[in-house]
This record gives C-alpha cells, sequence and structure tokens, in this order.
C-alpha cells in the first residue's frame, strides 16, 4: 500500500484508515501547516481559498482530541449556509465511520428550515462534535437543550462570509457561553477589517496561516475568454453549453433574477437545469442538492452561494455569465472545479466593460486564452488587448494634432469644424511619416 504521509502527524488508526479509503495520501499546504497547531490546542486562523483542503484541516486534529467515553459536546463547528454546514456534517460521518463500534464519536448536525421541536427531544444525549448554522446552535442553545460550555474548540469556517450574512452576533452568542480558555480555529478567505474586533475578542496571539495567493487557481485549470460582441448573451451561453457537452457545468450569474432568468431560457431551449440560489426554500434546495448529487442534471445555475463551499462532485466546466463584483469569488468559482487532480475548465462571456476586471485577474495570476464560437466550434482569436494598442497609438497623434491646434481666442460660428478640419490634416500627415518610417 501507498505510504500515507498524514501518518507524520500521529493520528489515531481508523483516521488513517478513512484516509487511504479516501486516496488522500499527502496533505495540502494547508493541512501541514494547521494540523499541528490544532493537535496542540493553539488558536489560529487560516487564510485560504475554496479547493486547498480546509476542511480535513481541522476536522482531523478534532476528530483525533474527541474522547468518545465523555458524553458531552467537545467541539462545534460553524459554518454560514446549511448546505456547507451538511457537506461537512457528512465529512465527518465518512471519517467517523472507520470509527470502533464500541465507543463510537457521536456528530449532530443543527440547521434552520428542520424541525427544531424534534431537534431538542433528541438532545437528551450530547453529541461529542456540532455543525450547523449559528442562528440554530444559538436557538438551542438558549432552550437549554443543547449544552456547549463543556467544549474548548469553536471553528468558525467561511469567516467572511458569516460577516457578510449578518451572523456574526449569533456567533458571538455562541462563543460566550464557551470556556475563557476557548480555541478557535477561523477560516477565511479574506479578513475584512469589520472582522476584527470579533477576533480579537475572543482570539489571544493566534497563529496566522496564509497560503500563497499567487497559486489561487489550480494548475489543471484552463481559463477562457468568449466575447459577447452584441450577440444574445442567454443564446450564446446555450451554444457553449452545447458545444461543450460537458459532464457537469455550473453556470454562475450575480443575482437570482438572472440565474432564474438564464435558467429558464436553458430549460425553454431543451436543456435539463438545476437551479441553486438563496430564493430556494429550505425543501427545495435539499431536494436540488441530492438531485444534482445524484447526477440529474449536466447543467446547474447558480449564483455564488454555490461558489462558498458547497461541494459538487464532477465539476468539469465553469461559465461565467458574468463577472462578479469581487473578483476573489471568481477564484471561488473556478474553484468548484479541477478538484482532486482532475482538469477542469472555466470560460467567461465578457463584455467591453469588463476591461478593468480582466486586468485586474490578469494581474492576480490568471492566465486567460482568447476564443470566439463559429458555427464549426471555438476557434482562437487576437488577444483583445490588441486592438486597445491601435486605439492608443490614434490617441497619441489626437494629442499632438489637439497641441499644434490652438483654440481662438474669439470664437466664432463654424469653428469647431475648422479645428477638427485642422487636426485631421496634422493627424493624416502625422500617420503618412509613420508609414515612410516603417
Amino acid at each position: 500500500m501507498k505510504e500515507n504521509r498524514f501518518n507524520r502527524f500521529k493520528l489515531q488508526p481508523f483516521i488513517i484508515e478513512s484516509l487511504n479509503k479516501f486516496g488522500f495520501y499527502e496533505p495540502t499546504e494547508i493541512q501541514e501547516r494547521m494540523i499541528p497547531l490544532v493537535l496542540k490546542g493553539e488558536s489560529a486562523i487560516g487564510q485560504s481559498q475554496t479547493g486547498t483542503g480546509k476542511t480535513f484541516a481541522y476536522v482531523l486534529p478534532i476528530l483525533e482530541k474527541i474522547n468518545p467515553d465523555k458524553q458531552e459536546v467537545q467541539a462545534v463547528i460553524t459554518a454560514p449556509t446549511r448546505e456547507l454546514a451538511t457537506q461537512i456534517y457528512h465529512q465527518i460521518l465518512k471519517v467517523t465511520e472507520q470509527c470502533n463500534p464500541e465507543s463510537p464519536i457521536m456528530t449532530r448536525c443543527y440547521v434552520g428550515g428542520t424541525d427544531k421541536q424534534r431537534t431538542i427531544e433528541k438532545l437528551k444525549v450530547q453529541p461529542h462534535i456540532v455543525v450547523g448554522t449559528p442562528g440554530r446552535i444559538k436557538d438551542l442553545m438558549i432552550e437549554k437543550a443543547l449544552f456547549i460550555h463543556t467544549s474548548e474548540v469553536l471553528v468558525v469556517d467561511e469567516a467572511d462570509m458569516m460577516l457578510d450574512m449578518g451572523f456574526i452576533e449569533d456567533l458571538d452568542q455562541v462563543a460566550a457561553k464557551m470556556p475563557e480558555n476557548l480555541q478557535m480555529l477561523v477560516f477565511s478567505a479574506t479578513i475584512p477589517e469589520k472582522l476584527k474586533p470579533f477576533l480579537k475578542k475572543y482570539m489571544e496571539n493566534p497563529k496566522m496561516v496564509q497560503i500563497d495567493s499567487k497559486r489561487k487557481a489550480a494548475e489543471n485549470l484552463e481559463h477562457y475568454l468568449l466575447p459577447s460582441r452584441h450577440r444574445n448573451k442567454k443564446q450564446l451561453v446555450h451554444d457553449v453549453l452545447v458545444q461543450y457537452n460537458p459532464y457537469l457545468a455550473i453556470v454562475f450569474t450575480n443575482t437570482k433574477k438572472m440565474a432564474e432568468e438564464v435558467a429558464g431560457f436553458l430549460i425553454e431551449k431543451g436543456l435539463k437545469v438545476g437551479r441553486v440560489h438563496g430564493d430556494l426554500n429550505p425543501r427545495e434546495r435539499k431536494k436540488m442538492m441530492k438531485q444534482i448529487q445524484d447526477l440529474e442534471y449536466q447543467y446547474i445555475v447558480a449564483t455564488d452561494l454555490a461558489s462558498r463551499g458547497i461541494d459538487i462532485e464532477g465539476v468539469s466546466h465553469i461559465i461565467n455569465y458574468e463577472l462578479p463584483s469581487d473578483l476573489d469569488f471568481y477564484i471561488h468559482r473556478v474553484g468548484r472545479t479541477a478538484r482532486a487532480g482532475n482538469s477542469g475548465i472555466a470560460l467567461t462571456v465578457y463584455e467591453l466593460s469588463d476591461e478593468d476586471a480582466l486586468n485586474r485577474l490578469e494581474k492576480m495570476g490568471i492566465q486567460f486564452q482568447n476564443v470566439d464560437l463559429k458555427k464549426d466550434g471555438f476557434v482562437e482569436v487576437d488577444e483583445r488587448n490588441k486592438r486597445k494598442t491601435r486605439v492608443r497609438k490614434e490617441d497619441d497623434a489626437e494629442k499632438i494634432a489637439k497641441s499644434m491646434v490652438k483654440k481662438p481666442q474669439k470664437v466664432k460660428p463654424g469653428y469647431k469644424k475648422k479645428m477638427q478640419w485642422e487636426m485631421d490634416k496634422i493627424k493624416k500627415r502625422k500617420r503618412r511619416i509613420d508609414q515612410r518610417k516603417k
């Protein structure tokens, strides 16, 4: 059997067995740096992008430290969305399948949209690990059904998203009920200024683990740009999807309204399309995620809810119907594909107004290939900056002409036309001189 390099952390045999079963033999960078800190009981902030393996960076050492003989809450893991909380819960269940059946580790998931009274009734026995959304954990704590004061570990996953969604107050109330020597583990793509007071309140000199931002996008991921060129954008995306015929593609939009419009258009064109956005009620969302996991859809239209943390397996293509206003979300979106050593394709349909955003993405290390979609399929096209360079040369001529033609102090009717005529004459002369030089 292949040597498992997680052995160096001296994890329990059931954890190593689970990793072997998953085919995980080599820790990722964040796992390499975070696992020893968590095992030592240090509070830490892990700043990394989606797809870096941060879930196992805290799940594995937490499982190592759980004492199954103590029937009390020993770790609380919070996530901003029901989907992400459920996903973390299932990851833990997969690892604990290999546990000794005589002393099992009990994990429970508590999220909104489920029957609270039924949950309270089942809490006569406290779980070892609690996973959930801050609001539901706080509710169960207030009802005196869930006793989190015994837990010495609190995980805050996707902390910047917690802030955006207004959950910091709930999180504060949860953390306040936990021991003073609390080990807090915070994971976030960014650390906004507004998050810092909360971190300061509960974390004294935390260790900082930051994964190099230059390695944001997967190496086996190809990024393509497709100009919309005043074409019907929805039709263009339909044609792209048909041309690719993907194993599983996610089309990202910025708003729920646009997600509905794009999905509706694609459905009318005969494609079987799933939808993931915030307007679906809990039952619809749960049903949709199950259908997606059961591969009932080849195409999914989603808002950025699906780009942060929700793990949809087998995504081969990402299509950006529009670029996100927060460019970090581009990394989150494309991080849904090219995972676990697989290759992936990310295609962005762009407009002229996206030029600045595309330049910034290139500065972040994204290397785009330029293509267009013709009747026979995709064709490579010139770099979008070529035309811009030519325009800049004309702008230089314009500047020279303007500097040479002075506006008269006393203007008469038709002076603008006369000035333009003079400038055009100078520009033509300059172009002839440039051509002779060449």
